[in-house]
């Protein structure tokens, strides 16, 4: 049977801490794997084949089986709610979502409320019984409340910057997020072992990892 893993990736800083930690863990995987204009990488060294990809699209290649496993935002899991494994909490890339709005936002009937994550903020609104309308966007989510557009806005936080210099405000923290090893559920019985030994591999070091 083949071994080697596909593992969907995305680009960016969930890249560049993940391949950190696989490093740590004994893992050859090239940091700047991303770098290049390819979207399929092999790493015979590692056993594993790199599909790198946007965020969004990882669960889905995951689920579909067109990669075993994937590295993958909490934010992602929870809005795309794909049938995945989730097999590991990476502790990278943290962040957190976050209903924001302006310093003196005030409770209206029916809020507008805008986001990259609709079915994330569907949920959260309805589960504490207000009714909002929900508004997607897909990019510069901070105009909304600026314009207009929207009432509030849920959204991802790091470090609060882009907030601040736009005077908003984070209001509700909606949970925690970190990067998870996610795999394909046939993939996790055909290939259990390679997959379990990742596993073990990275869990192993996250107590030290410092990514």
């Amino acid at each position: 049977m083949d071994d080697i893993l596909k593992v969907a990736m995305p680009k960016g800083r969930i890249y560049k801490q993940a391949a950190k930690l696989f490093h740590l863990a004994g893992l050859p995987i090239p940091e700047d794997l991303e770098e290049g204009r390819r979207l399929i990488i092999p790493v015979p060294e590692a056993r594993m084949e790199f599909i790198l990809a946007k965020p969004v699209d990882v669960p889905t290649y995951v689920e579909y089986g067109v990669a075993d496993i994937g590295v993958v935002g909490k934010d992602v899991l929870m809005e795309e709610n794909r049938n995945v494994y989730e097999l590991l909490d990476l502790g990278i890339a943290r962040c957190r979502m976050s209903v924001i709005g302006l310093p003196d936002w005030k409770q209206v009937i029916n809020p507008r409320v805008a986001t990259k994550y609709p079915n994330v903020a569907s949920q959260y609104f309805r589960e504490k019984g207000q009714q909002v309308e929900v508004i997607k966007l897909n990019g510069s989510i901070e105009l909304a409340p600026l314009i207009g557009l929207a009432d509030r806005i849920v959204d991802m936080v790091e470090t609060g910057q882009t907030l601040m210099e736009n005077g908003l405000v984070e209001q509700e923290e909606i949970f925690q997020i970190t990067s998870r090893l996610i795999a394909n559920r046939v993939s996790y019985r055909m290939k259990n072992e390679s997959i379990q030994r990742l596993c073990d591999m990275l869990q192993a070091v996250l107590p030290v990892a410092k990514v």
